[in-house]
């Protein structure tokens, strides 16, 4: 049987000063220090037998495909499966202001950590990567395609194809900026997993809103 490879790549580093949760919002777009990721990113994967870009329909993530894209000659199409997570409080800064845990108005949103309550369920962003993974592989079936999107649908993504349960603590997600999630498979059958961080060297300074770090 053939062999295929997706790699799923969180886009680089955005700029925000004001350091809010951007979610689904239009126009953040990467920083100096994210364009240089995306570079290093789109560097790491100009050996391999790319024939497809797809990206989430957010700025950042386009923006991070771009020199992807680039290097292989191929367009960059939008995929909405690959938006990032819906989240209630999008908009606001975590912990200030509005989006306070503190805050008996809020506390509706945290009654269930394990959903989460407070936006998309984890099993939903799951399903709806999973669904343009497999678009993916048919497509380019035998070769290998790139797919950017963002740190929580792929995290979810990667538990559901290892079996594990998609409850996880954020600070420990193994999903850094332009990181690149390779999964791997031999017909229709996913066969492994692999990691990488070609930007890794660029991190130190860098603002990570979400937080994840090494597992």
């Amino acid at each position: 049987m053939s062999s295929t490879v997706i790699h799923l790549v969180r886009h680089g580093e955005v700029n925000n000063p004001e350091k809010i949760l951007y979610g689904r919002l239009p126009g953040y777009h990467l920083s100096e220090r994210g364009q240089k990721m995306a570079q290093l990113a789109a560097d790491h994967l100009a050996p391999r037998d790319i024939r497809a870009v797809r990206t989430s329909p957010l700025l950042r993530a386009q923006q991070t495909a771009a020199p992807i894209a680039a290097i292989h000659g191929l367009p960059v199409l939008e995929d909405p499966r690959l938006i990032e997570s819906g989240n209630h409080f999008e908009g606001q800064r975590m912990g200030h202001g509005d989006a306070r845990f503190n805050d008996p108005r809020n506390w509706r949103w945290f009654l269930n950590p394990f959903r989460p309550s407070w936006g998309e369920s984890y099993r939903d962003q799951a399903a709806r990567v999973i669904s343009a993974v497999q678009s993916a592989r048919e497509e380019v079936e035998g070769h290998e395609a790139v797919l950017v999107l963002h740190q929580l649908p792929i995290w979810v993504t990667r538990l559901s194809a290892e079996g594990r349960s998609l409850v996880h603590d954020p600070r420990r997600r193994q999903c850094r900026l332009c990181s690149i999630t390779s999964l791997r498979f031999v017909g229709p059958h996913l066969a492994g997993i692999d990691y990488a961080e070609p930007a890794a060297e660029l991190y130190p300074g860098a603002v990570d809103a979400t937080g994840g770090k090494r597992a």
